[in-house]
């Protein structure tokens, strides 16, 4: 190629790179402005993983609303579906994939419902509202630490 062809070609590739918008050298390389963790779930292990977290918010409220209304059985029925029950048809695949750090607050968060099942049949309504709100804790700094996707 000859010297002013080359010449030529050069000038135009540098005005056409300098006339493009510029581009993010590498996308993948900003922080994610969500620091929670990833715990990296396929979409179906998402959908009932969510539908557990939504089930478990409304076993709170009935429970709570159980404790308002003194209304012992309400209680147990509500809480009973976010006990053991709930942790057992969790799926191995998504068992598997899930951190120890999210093992250690989901196991102790389904027992404490455990706990409010018993608690229902004999004990006072502020010690079982008590029980309730260390799960809703249990619920919060998970929420906190982790996101499903």
């Amino acid at each position: 190629m000859p010297i002013q062809r080359k010449t030529a070609w050069l000038a135009l590739t540098l005005l056409a790179w300098l006339a493009s918008p510029p581009t993010q050298a590498n996308p993948a390389a900003e922080p994610d402005p969500d620091p929670r963790v990833h715990l990296h779930m396929t979409t179906s292990e998402r959908a009932q993983f969510l539908s557990e977290m939504r089930q478990m918010l409304i076993s709170i409220q009935g429970v709570m609303q159980g404790i308002a209304t003194e209304d012992r059985t309400a209680i147990i029925e509500a809480a009973r579906y976010s006990g053991n029950r709930m942790a057992r048809a969790t799926p191995q695949s998504l068992r598997d994939k899930l951190p120890m750090e999210f093992k250690q607050l989901g196991a102790p968060t389904h027992m404490l419902f455990e706990e409010i099942v018993i608690r229902a049949e004999t004990d006072d309504m502020a010690d079982i509202a008590e029980v309730a709100a260390q799960a809703l804790a249990n619920c919060a700094a998970c929420h906190a630490q982790f996101r499903a996707d």
